[in-house]
């Protein structure tokens, strides 16, 4: 089924691209925000949610599936697809960056990674072999080729990383067997645009079917991530997905799109949702606060999400301050509308060959946190 990963450009302005992406399990609309399942569910949601929220792909996590409940599990019970009862495209990233962030203990050689898991200290070994054979059993639709996030400003670590990097990429594309999962390749280089550009260039040179960037929102200045976006896009074929892996802000994604992002993910929208805060046009709307006590308004007074159609802020609030758990739900429902939809406004902004005032007007209302 390797012909069915196709990406087609339906429309671009400026640098932002409107386009489709086939998958085996259905068509992706671009640009598109992934909620991000990491233990095969997104938090606190249940299928039916996402769909009704437009989500139109889920991220599922590779370290954490395979430490609980197994690969080989999953495998048994059909796939990450009948395990979750999700029958759209799920993409599963490959356990490098939770490698490397959550166990404080680990070694790098050039076969992988020695580690030990955050769960109960066992020992572990993670090879780009390894990695790939634990996403072919979990059954995404597009898998990620495993690298390392390194540090963003050691420069001498960087340039060892990144070659690394390529070096496992290859082992990655070797060891794929399945004809049916798309295996993206992943740029890194830090906040050094002439490394970006040669991981850039090695990364294409291999010939996968979408690319990620990755390494980036991770200590850097917003500044320095669009500039290395700029960098990246330059090199990255038109006609493959772009996937900034990570991202989740409104205004990082607004930023992408400008540059030539198709897909974005993070867990943002659900972690903010647990700590009462709400996305908004003009920035967070933290729901905890007493102001909202006796607020009979929607979080968004626009928004057709489930929440604010049917909730109250002083609702919300109330659920807040009796610690239900249904304020978690609520609150991640109206975030993950939000953001999708902003990137379907964007989508039809591109194909209307507005998207540059829709951009500039969006960035200038928002205030951030």
């Amino acid at each position: 089924m390797t012909d069915s990963f196709q990406y087609t450009c339906a429309a671009q302005d400026g640098k932002a691209r409107a386009g489709t992406f086939s998958t085996p399990h259905g068509i992706l609309e671009t640009p598109v925000f992934m909620p991000v399942g990491t233990q095969a569910t997104v938090k606190s949601l249940t299928p039916d949610h996402l769909d009704d929220v437009g989500a139109q792909i889920i991220l599922s996590n590779t370290y954490h599936l395979y430490l609980r409940p197994g690969d080989d599990l999953v495998a048994e019970l059909g796939g990450l697809h009948q395990f979750m009862h999700w029958n759209k495209p799920i993409l599963t990233d490959s356990g490098g960056f939770q490698v490397f962030s959550l166990s404080e203990t680990r070694k790098i050689t050039e076969e992988g990674v020695l580690f030990k898991s955050h769960i109960d200290g066992s020992s572990h070994e993670f090879t780009p072999e390894k990695s790939i054979a634990i996403q072919q059993n979990l059954g995404a639709d597009i898998i990620m080729a495993f690298d390392e996030c390194a540090p963003p400003y050691d420069k001498v670590y960087n340039q060892k990383s990144m070659q690394r990097t390529h070096r496992w990429a290859e082992r990655c594309l070797n060891a794929k067997t399945r004809t049916d999962q798309a295996l993206f390749g992943i740029v890194q280089g830090g906040v050094f645009p002439d490394l970006r550009e040669i991981s850039a260039q090695t990364i294409v040179k291999l010939g996968f079917p979408g690319y990620g960037i990755g390494g980036l929102s991770v200590g850097e200045t917003k500044d320095e991530m669009n500039a290395m976006l700029e960098v990246v896009n330059e090199i990255l074929p038109e006609n493959k997905p772009r996937y900034l892996m990570g991202v989740g802000s409104p205004e990082d994604l607004i930023n992408g799109v400008l540059r030539g992002v198709d897909m974005f993910d993070c867990v943002l929208p659900t972690r903010l949702a647990r700590h009462h805060n709400a996305m908004i046009p003009t920035g967070r709307m933290n729901l905890k606060n007493n102001q909202f006590a006796r607020d009979p308004n929607p979080i968004d007074a626009v928004c057709d999400c489930y929440t604010c159609q049917n909730f109250s802020r002083a609702y919300l609030r109330h659920l807040i301050a009796a610690k239900e758990l249904l304020a978690s739900t609520l609150i991640s429902i109206h975030n993950l509308q939000f953001l999708i939809s902003l990137m379907k406004q964007s989508r039809q902004a591109i194909l209307d060959h507005r998207f540059q005032p829709f951009a500039q007007s969006f960035l200038k209302n928002y205030k951030g946190n």
